[in-house]
């Protein structure tokens, strides 16, 4: 591949927005300050398309700035990590061969092995009170869910939903929500989004509503009975999973947020797979639209 090559796939990503690649990296927005982020390099404040880390005196940028200061990468790796997480990899020229490290879930590291956090059924009512009366969530949608396994308490108290693969139903992570006075959120180490998604609604339907979390998921079973709810675990445009889903007949629409980087995202996958469809939630997100039917 030739230098022009290269610069053409890192110009496709250039203009990822930044909230996109922060919450692909696990960063947590601070609630009170919306511009403020907490990331694995310290805080970060966000104004467009800059950036800023006040405690490392660096700023930059632009998304492959961003990746290579959080990831500690140089120019190309970050291009590469940009097509992989937030495109899928399609941007890149049909004659090149994705490289093998695309098995690697932190630049440069080999993929660790999935470590679900333990269960704890003592704080399993922690959970259902906060999935109830905080997220507005069914109970009688929940309790499948738990009597499943799909859905559990952690030792901390986190509310723990289970990514799952093939018919088997085989763990391949989890995504974690904090069900205390601080907002949280992040993934089991060793999750492998790419291989599976949280799901829930109706078996046999061949209706499917792509979302971005597993808590917007449930919401958009409730509002949406008919139909299951995936979670991609992020406004991912690519993951691979997907174009098996359409290969299969379902119908697929792009629940994503309405925000940039979800729109951003559910762009991107039409462009790829022109058979999806939008499906805006009314809200910010589904959980936020749920809310206003109470």
């Amino acid at each position: 591949m030739t230098r022009d090559d290269f610069r053409r796939r890192a110009d496709a990503v250039r203009d990822v927005p930044l909230e996109t690649v922060l919450q692909l990296r696990a960063a947590r927005r601070d609630p009170r300050d919306r511009s403020k982020w907490d990331t694995e390099r310290g805080p970060l404040s966000v104004t467009g398309a800059k950036f800023i880390n006040w405690h490392c005196h660096l700023g930059g940028g632009g998304a492959i700035d961003l990746v290579m200061h959080l990831a500690a990468v140089d120019w190309r790796k970050a291009v590469v990590w940009l097509e992989r997480h937030v495109t899928g990899g399609y941007l890149r020229p049909p004659e090149v061969t994705p490289s093998p490290r695309s098995e690697r879930s932190v630049i440069g590291q080999p993929q660790s092995a999935l470590r679900l956090p333990p269960r704890d059924d003592r704080l399993l009512g922690r959970v259902r009170t906060y999935l109830t009366a905080n997220r507005h969530l069914a109970a009688s949608l929940l309790e499948p869910l738990l009597q499943s396994g799909k859905l559990y308490a952690d030792h901390r108290g986190n509310a723990v939903f289970l990514l799952v693969a093939g018919k088997a139903q085989r763990p391949v992570g989890a995504e974690l929500r904090g069900t205390g006075p601080r907002i949280w959120r992040g993934m089991a180490p060793g999750t492998r989004k790419e291989e599976g998604y949280f799901w829930t609604g109706v078996p046999g339907s061949r209706e499917i509503v792509l979302c971005e979390s597993a808590i917007d998921a449930i919401s958009c079973f409730q509002i949406h009975p008919e139909c299951i709810c995936l979670s991609t675990s992020g406004a991912r445009a690519n993951p691979p999973w997907l174009s098996k889903l359409i290969d299969r007949g379902y119908h697929i629409r792009c629940g994503f947020d309405t925000d940039e980087a979800g729109e951003f995202a559910a762009t991107q996958m039409i462009t790829l797979h022109p058979v999806v469809q939008r499906l805006r939630p009314l809200a910010h997100d589904w959980n936020d639209t749920l809310a206003l039917r109470e």
